[in-house]
């Protein structure tokens, strides 16, 4: 049995999630600059003023695109650090979170990765960025003596740079399948790093 045909309000209502998937698949292969609304629009198989119905340009449809993993990450990575359990269980949990969120919609994954230093500054004045959050738990860790003490800052860089790193990585298909099947080499990686004096 065929399908039915698509009426201007179904076609409107599919508009939105076709034309961020066509644009995150563009602003990967191609790069924000390079990109057009033309292009994503074509891609997505919708006119150029839906694209505008939805959002004022690409500019706006990529700092959303970026946004969104962003915040989801700041929010999993701040509960998985903050729930009760030993240094080692937090941590795997918050790895854990990381490596299932790349999972579930890589390719949404990807372009948060390789926009990070686009798009940061608009987190700046921001104290619920994951960054920041994390920076936070590892000082209060710090100052607790759960870890040694040093630069909150950069012990956070490199906690990150495990996974972010090894997420480049694969983009590039320097290795291929599951983010989540590394959770425990991350892991260790990363205590090794908290526990070093």
């Amino acid at each position: 049995m065929s399908e039915p045909p698509r009426t201007p309000q179904s076609r409107a209502s599919n508009a939105r999630p076709r034309i961020e998937r066509a644009a995150l698949q563009l602003f990967i292969d191609s790069g924000v600059d390079a990109a057009t609304t033309r292009e994503i629009a074509s891609a997505a198989g919708v006119s150029e003023g839906a694209l505008y119905r939805h959002y004022k340009g690409k500019d706006e449809l990529a700092l959303a695109l970026f946004m969104e993993t962003h915040n989801r990450l700041g929010e999993m990575l701040g509960d998985a650090l903050s729930q009760p359990g030993s240094l080692q269980e937090r941590v795997h949990r918050a790895v854990t979170a990381y490596c299932r969120l790349a999972d579930e919609d890589w390719l949404l994954f990807s372009f948060h990765l390789v926009s990070l230093n686009r798009f940061l500054p608009h987190d700046s004045r921001r104290q619920d960025d994951p960054v920041t959050r994390i920076e936070h738990i590892v000082q209060a860790m710090m100052d607790a003596g759960e870890i040694p003490a040093g630069n909150a800052a950069v012990t956070t860089s490199m906690c990150l740079g495990i996974v972010s790193q090894a997420g480049q990585h694969k983009i590039y298909n320097r290795f291929s399948g599951p983010f989540t099947q590394h959770v425990d080499t991350f892991t260790r990686a990363i205590m090794a790093i908290l526990l070093q004096k």
